[in-house]
């Protein structure tokens, strides 16, 4: 039947399978749905199977159940030595990895960072499509990128690489495409690099695994950027994932409109607050929350010289926001401290003798964090350090790795992790403010000397403005600033009755529904 359907042409085929649920075990499970827990078959039951399929083996044997090999030369081994051949050989097996003999270094798209995103307004999201068009015409790496995207490319701003890169299909385009008029047309090519999916991210999550696996399965080093609804990564095809690290897969998933509260009006199927949360059980996913555009930058070009000139098994995840604001220049020195997670941002003195804090600020959030900054210290004298957090995971696994080697070494000098090093002569209390589940920085805690108290995004969402679900999530610059001198009031260094006085200054309702449950 299937060769028929594949010799017909002109017209659409069809094949009808009549399937038997545990065909050939007879009575013992032939046709019930008891035959998903068969574990075992009693005597009777294996002679009938035997009898039923010509297995040469005797009634005295048959009990034991043995395994049984065709004899060399027959018809049963020719076929089936044949078909391994063609499969490439009788044992499979992965290849020696193979990398790239060049890669690209961050300094040598340092200039291209300072004059594509300094200064101006864009999201994460835009910052990356930018940085992926400028990659796609780098001689090194180029012709070895695979974009992948499981819906319309418009919907990330790709439309500019149609022309450019084109969309890849095995025929070539069939059909004239409803925007053939403009200039950034739906270009399909046999030769097209963009693998425009449909909307499906199974799919598209298998194409990643064939391209994130070919450089042991094909000796070609391929560099996949799987790029999605963050919402729908995780969460939907979190077993797919598992299945690419287990196979040692390599390559970048871009989590697009990623975090609870950056995308407007949209509700919850598409506000995600937990897929850093998910990522943290897969042991070769090095999960990311950039803010800025360079942060985004250090971090896929640092990936790039790890798995395909280190020789590193891992995927990066790095979350996506669609937010538009105001790029920053990147501070100098700061490369390798994106990397580790965490880096000194801003520091705002209120006077000798004021109380001082640590801010910890993330993504969609850190903003909010840098405002509440400025509030602290222009409206309540209280002195503070804003943190960009790049990676709570990547802080997290450098101390669990330090506190396992100082536990399995008991008398050697303590070493100290980066988070530690980081935080070194650091005063006050830390609060640490994201647009995820607050599970996702309090992983950090056990490595705060002075006390982490998390904000974060739980529960679900909502169709509103941002500014109202950061309100209701409690993550606003005012939220933070209420925390923040909660926080201080609770180790005696701020009255707790002007803690009081901020909450009605501020607007904030102190009998508002707890968004967890709401």
């Amino acid at each position: 039947a299937y060769k028929a359907a594949v010799e017909c042409e002109g017209r659409p085929t069809v094949i009808l399978a009549k399937t038997v649920k545990g065909y050939g075990l007879g009575e013992a499970g032939e046709g019930r749905n008891k035959t998903h827990q068969q574990k075992e078959l009693d005597e009777k039951e294996l002679r009938e199977f035997r009898s039923r399929f010509g297995i040469p083996i005797s009634d005295e044997d048959v009990a034991k159940a043995p395994f049984y090999r065709p004899p060399a030369g027959s018809e049963e081994m020719k076929y089936l030595l044949a078909r391994r051949e063609a499969l490439g050989g009788s044992v499979p097996k992965r290849g020696k990895p193979t990398v790239l003999p060049e890669v690209p270094t961050f300094d040598e798209y340092r200039e291209f960072v300072a004059k594509s995103f300094a200064g101006k307004e864009m999201s994460t999201t835009m910052g990356f499509v930018r940085l992926l068009s400028q990659m796609l015409k780098d001689k090194k790496i180029g012709r070895n990128i695979v974009p992948i995207v499981p819906d319309e490319s418009r919907t990330f701003g790709m439309e500019g690489m149609f022309r450019s890169a084109g969309i890849y299909a095995s025929t070539g385009q069939l059909y004239e495409p409803v925007d053939s008029d403009q200039v950034m047309y739906y270009k399909e090519a046999k030769d097209g690099q963009i693998l425009e999916e449909g909307i499906t991210e199974a799919g598209s999550m298998a194409s990643f695994i064939a391209a994130g696996t070919a450089h042991t399965t094909h000796g070609v080093p391929m560099i996949p950027f799987f790029i999605y609804y963050s919402m729908f990564g995780f969460q939907r095809i979190g077993d797919l994932v598992w299945c690419a690290a287990d196979a040692r897969a390599r390559g970048f998933m871009l989590g697009g409109t990623a975090g609870r509260t950056t995308l407007n009006g949209e509700g919850l199927q598409h506000q995600d607050g937990h897929s850093l949360l998910n990522a943290i059980a897969f042991p070769t996913v090095r999960a990311y929350d950039p803010t800025f555009a360079y942060e985004t930058a250090v971090i896929v070009l640092d990936g790039i010289k790890r798995m395909y000139r280190d020789n590193e098994d891992a995927i990066y995840y790095i979350a996506l926001e669609n937010e538009n604001y105001e790029m920053p220049a990147m501070p100098e020195g700061v490369e390798e401290e994106i990397i580790k997670g965490m880096y000194r941002l801003s520091t705002k003195e209120a006077g000798a003798g004021r109380p001082h804090l640590q801010l910890f600020g993330a993504g969609a959030i850190l903003r909010s964090v840098l405002k509440a900054q400025d509030l602290l210290v222009e409206k309540y004298g209280v002195s503070s350090t804003v943190w960009s957090v790049t990676s709570w995971t990547q802080l997290r696994r450098d101390a669990h790795a330090v506190e396992r080697w100082n536990m399995l070494h008991p008398a050697e000098p303590r070493r100290t992790c980066f988070l530690e090093e980081q935080l070194a002569g650091a005063k006050g209390p830390c609060i640490a403010a994201s647009d995820y589940v607050r599970a996702v920085p309090e992983q950090i805690s056990p490595w705060v000397s002075g006390g982490l108290y998390a904000l974060g995004t739980d529960g679900l969402g909502r169709s509103e403005s941002r500014a109202s679900l950061r309100r209701h999530f409690e993550v606003d610059a005012e939220c933070i600033t209420i925390a923040s001198l909660y926080q201080l009031a609770r180790r005696g260094e701020y009255a707790a009755a002007d803690v009081a006085k901020a909450i009605a200054e501020l607007g904030v309702n102190p009998e508002k529904v707890d968004p967890y449950f709401a």
